[in-house]
């Protein structure tokens, strides 16, 4: 898993509400089990048209948000069927780290688990990254996952909250199963006892 420790990235706007797993990565995706070349599917029934090409009025095909690493979501984002395959998506694209006011949980460890951040936000600060991006489309913000911080191109600063377990992971680079792995010496010292 990629480690996180600070990014500092412009700002993908995407503010649709309840944004599901399907509609992350449509289930006609999910047959792999390798994570490459998913980034293609990214949104797949909203980024391309029913022809095949760019659907150049969808905010990933935008010159504006090539190389951006955070995505701005609606509320409720990855609701629907637990598929870890969104966050696999998500990642190969480039994105890591969503900002939201909520997201669902399944989706949410999957996306801990996959070395993707999620970032809540209350409505008001939500609003208000919005009207930024709006105003300033090339605005860069900071996410530092240590200070568990997010800092806007004024300087200001907004906590977000993270359990300390998935903090460590990720500033770590390691999943779950690295995380037991890492302990692998005391654990054969107490099989041997």
């Amino acid at each position: 898993m990629a480690q996180f420790t600070q990014l500092t990235s412009r700002v993908i706007p995407l503010a649709n509400r309840n944004i599901d797993t399907d509609q992350i990565i449509p289930a006609r995706f999910l047959k792999v089990t390798d994570k490459s070349g998913l980034g293609e599917a990214l949104f797949s029934d909203w980024r391309y048209n029913t022809n095949g090409s760019p659907n150049t009025n969808f905010v990933l095909n935008q010159a504006d948000h090539q190389g951006a690493q955070i995505l701005l979501a609606g509320g409720n984002f990855g609701c629907g069927s637990s598929r870890e395959h969104a966050p696999w998506a998500l990642t190969s694209w480039g994105i890591r780290a969503v900002i939201s006011t909520s997201f669902a949980d399944i989706f949410r460890n999957n996306a801990l688990k996959n070395g993707l951040l999620p970032v809540i936000v209350d409505v008001e600060t939500h609003k208000s990254l919005f009207d930024l991006v709006e105003e300033l489309p090339t605005a860069e913000l900071t996410i530092d996952l240590d200070s568990q911080s997010v800092t806007l191109p004024d300087g200001a600063t907004m906590s977000f909250p993270i359990d300390n377990f998935s903090k460590n992971c990720l500033l770590s680079g390691i999943d779950q199963l690295g995380y037991i792995l890492s302990h692998e010496a005391r654990i054969s010292a107490y099989e041997a006892a």
